[in-house]
């Protein structure tokens, strides 16, 4: 029975609790049998607070029996490794915090267990920034596809845990890429959403809107449904506000085919293997078979990961200074590269770069208002050895540091519009593919419905799968 519940979907196995056919305890005991198999071959969740989940599960059943039942009923979930869940270990994947133990659980991670959502574990990601998911405290997460591989990061440890069906949702964050890279590199979905969807932990800016808090699933539906969970109010969050809108998992179960689309295999600039772009061409035929006006096309991006750079340099030196000289040597050495930056560089490079922000934001905005969604690949590079931090080439054009490969995810982070990761296919040696699909500020009903409607069409298999 635990083996047929891990296959199920979120959204079949919070019915099943509603419909009181299953309990919390049971699906509990289903994912701590499963992480116990899955675990030793991948390590994607590398702390495990299952007597936490155990009781929260307790808790659950009794709400229910008393006829209270949360959006997720009771559903085991996982959350990344630098979101503070009380009493569990938050290691930010760096020694510098190795044993730090969070006393209370953040915004984004109470409001998730206050609808429903258990905590089995912490999720591995990367260390301190990039986009693969090892790190000096856990080690690295292996890709279920080929454990010779990286699963991709930052939120790598959730995209693997999800595919190998050790947890039902699995929460991340992106800030360059951290949700959708994972996502394509593990045959799952992610949303990054506006800013202000969904409450974030304390931040060192409190006005930043590059870092965001986002579900992660298996399919839309489950994506929307988690979505749904995540998102509210928090007077701590400035950014966020009350909303009356339906519930997002409408808009999942509604899948509509788009009238037009823009698709861009490169952004006009950006090198990406060709794996990557005969399924991104394979999707054109399908949106074109289908009756769908598709232009080939993006907004001009040239200059943009130039202010990216300069923008998280800026950021993280804030976020990490008062650690600086103590634990300088505790750095990886890219992440380094960006605290220097952001301590060293001219306030006029700063003052450039939020020019070049505003400039892209405003021509995508115009380029949306012509064609509703630009659907992009989600990576630039197929999963590449988990032993390498990043690929120094891709398709023949050297990368000059360990951002530049996620140059197609990063660019959009900086406009704050919403982005939703989805596979579309799989490379000849059975890799995943995947592509994110951009649209207006808070329109991710749009992209629920759009997202749906392409994972009906092309129909991929959607079921757990053992690490190969």
């Amino acid at each position: 029975m635990s083996t047929e519940l891990t296959k199920l979907s979120a959204l079949a196995v919070r019915d099943l609790l509603v419909a009181g056919e299953v309990t919390s305890v049971e699906l509990v005991e289903a994912a701590a049998a499963r992480l116990a198999v899955v675990e030793p071959q991948l390590n994607a969740v590398p702390t495990l607070c299952l007597d936490r989940a155990r009781q929260q599960a307790r808790a659950a059943d009794a709400a229910r029996r008393a006829g209270r039942s949360p959006l997720l009923g009771g559903l085991p979930i996982v959350v990344k490794d630098n979101n503070d869940v009380e009493g569990v270990r938050n290691t930010g994947g760096t020694a510098i915090f190795r044993d730090r133990i969070s006393t209370e659980s953040d915004r984004t991670v109470a409001l998730m267990e206050l609808n429903g959502a258990i905590t089995l574990g912490k999720s591995n990601l990367s260390e301190l920034g990039g986009a693969q998911t090892t790190n000096s405290v856990h080690g690295a997460t292996r890709n279920p596809y080929d454990r010779r591989l990286t699963c991709g990061g930052s939120s790598g440890g959730a995209a693997v845990a999800l595919a190998t069906g050790e947890a039902w949702l699995a929460h991340g964050n992106d800030y360059g890429g951290s949700l959708r890279i994972p996502a394509a590199f593990c045959n799952v979905a992610g949303l990054r959403p506006t800013p202000g969807r969904v409450p974030r932990k304390r931040l060192s800016d409190p006005f930043d809107t590059i870092a965001v808090e986002g579900p992660m699933a298996r399919d839309v539906t489950d994506l929307a449904l988690f979505f749904d969970a995540m998102t509210g109010y928090e007077p701590g969050d400035l950014l966020t506000a009350p909303t009356g809108e339906p519930p997002f998992l409408e808009a999942a179960q509604a899948p509509l085919k788009p009238a037009r689309v823009a698709i861009s295999s490169d952004l006009g600039l950006l090198p990406v293997e060709e794996p990557i772009r005969l399924a991104l061409a394979d999707l054109v035929a399908l949106l074109r078979r289908a009756g769908v006006t598709v232009e080939h096309g993006a907004p001009h991006v040239a200059g943009a990961m130039d202010a990216f750079r300069v923008l998280r340099g800026e950021g993280f030196y804030a976020t990490f200074a008062p650690l600086f000289d103590a634990h300088r040597a505790l750095f990886p050495e890219p992440v380094l590269a960006d605290l220097l930056r952001g301590r060293d560089q001219p306030g006029y490079a700063i003052v450039a770069a939020n020019r070049q922000r505003n400039e892209l934001y405003r021509r995508t905005v115009d380029f949306l208002d012509e064609h509703d969604f630009l659907i992009c690949p989600a990576t630039q590079a197929m999963p590449f050895s988990v032993e390498t931090l990043f690929p120094t080439v891709v398709e023949g054009q050297p990368m000059q540091d360990y951002l530049d490969w996620i140059s197609i995810t990063a660019i959009w982070s900086i406009t704050g519009l919403p982005v939703i990761a989805i596979p579309i296919g799989f490379s000849r040696e059975g890799l995943p593919i995947g592509v994110q699909i951009l649209s207006h500020a808070r329109r991710e009903a749009d992209l629920f419905r759009l997202a749906a409607w392409i994972e009906r069409e092309l129909a991929l298999p959607k079921t757990p799968i053992d690490p190969r």
